[in-house]
């Protein structure tokens, strides 16, 4: 059995109120004072006219503006709404002639007041009529065209944020998993060597999957997760380092837990890896992640500038900070500062980043 939702039946309400507002307005309308008593006859053709009206409007509403307006035939519209306001003047002008209203009119006039009405002369237009079919017509086109144009809205935001999302699921994607096998080959020649450290090492690439594979699932995580995702990588990244390679981390103490998005510190040690170890020289990588205030994260990564092409270690695919900087515009809009420096005065390339959380 199908299920109304508030929407589905919210709507047709306000349709009914609005209506029994605007019916009250009409049929109950006495152009004299409280004096007159109006024919039946003019009830009927105030329910009636009033029935027209509705037809009008969501004719109008549901075929005239989808068919002519919004396709660009705003001439055909034009003079299909003009055919329809004298179509509606034509009906009342029958129905006062069917009912005898005129005449009516003038015995209720005379009854009233004492005297008849003023004879008219020239043409007579139903000014009140015309002025409500005007009413109705612009109303039902105005509300039709708002409806219109949220719905567009609503449809471009959902395809912003598929956008988005998509966008977002490639770059979290385009993070390499060569890692994880080229740190399983090297567990695997370490349990020849250290079977403690094996161990060691298997539990810290078990906790990065886990983490890859189930705890970024729901688009965010908490900065403890993230540190500890860095941690290990760390960790791990050591195991293919000799002496000749320093790598200081720095974290805060203690972590102010709050939501971030996950993976988004990788890029910037995978690049500090891939560019700042070479096998034959001395180098060093410095990575501190600061709190200064709870909803404000700062990242610094350095790493010494080599002369000789550096040995990718990291196993790294160069999704590169262009890409990183993308992410960070998608997930924190005007919300970061990220400062690259090519060259300091230590011969380091450096990487800082600002990012408020909140």
């Amino acid at each position: 059995m199908a299920v109304l939702t508030p929407r589905r039946y919210l709507t047709p309400l306000i349709h009914v109120l609005v209506w029994g507002l605007f019916g009250l307005t009409f049929l109950l309308f006495q152009p004299l004072t409280g004096r007159l008593t109006m024919p039946p006859q003019f009830w009927v053709k105030q329910g009636l006219m009033f029935a027209v009206w509705i037809a009008a409007f969501y004719l109008n509403a549901r075929v005239m503006v989808p068919r002519l307006l919004f396709p660009g035939r705003t001439e055909w519209f034009i003079l299909t709404l003009l055919g329809i306001t004298l179509a509606v003047l034509g009906f009342s002008k029958l129905l006062e002639l069917e009912l005898n209203l005129p005449a009516l009119m003038d015995k209720a006039f005379v009854a009233a007041a004492g005297r008849p009405r003023l004879p008219r002369t020239g043409p007579h237009i139903d000014t009140m009529g015309l002025l409500t079919t005007m009413f109705v017509l612009g109303i039902s086109t105005c509300i039709t065209v708002v409806q219109k144009w949220q719905k567009d809205a609503q449809a471009r935001q959902s395809l912003e944020q598929q956008r988005v999302s998509a966008e977002l699921s490639v770059l979290k994607a385009q993070i390499n998993p060569h890692f994880f096998f080229n740190t399983l080959n090297n567990i695997y020649a370490l349990t020849l060597l250290d079977g403690e450290r094996a161990r060691t090492a298997i539990h810290h690439l078990s906790r990065m999957m886990r983490y890859v594979l189930y705890d970024t699932a729901g688009g965010l995580t908490l900065l403890s997760q993230e540190i500890a995702f860095v941690q290990d990588y760390i960790t791990l990244m050591q195991l293919r380092l000799d002496d000749r390679v320093t790598i200081t981390f720095e974290k805060p103490e203690p972590v102010r837990d709050v939501a971030v998005a996950p993976m988004l510190l990788l890029p910037f040690l995978e690049n500090a890896f891939k560019h700042g170890v070479a096998a034959t020289q001395a180098s060093r990588i410095y990575v501190a992640l600061r709190q200064p205030q709870s909803d404000v994260l700062e990242l610094e990564v350095r790493n010494t500038r080599l002369a000789a092409p550096a040995t990718d270690l990291a196993g790294s695919n160069g999704i590169g900070l262009a890409n990183t900087r993308r992410r960070l515009d998608l997930l924190y809009p005007g919300q970061f500062n990220l400062l690259v420096e090519d060259h300091t005065p230590a011969n380091e390339f450096r990487v800082h980043l600002t990012l408020h959380v909140a």
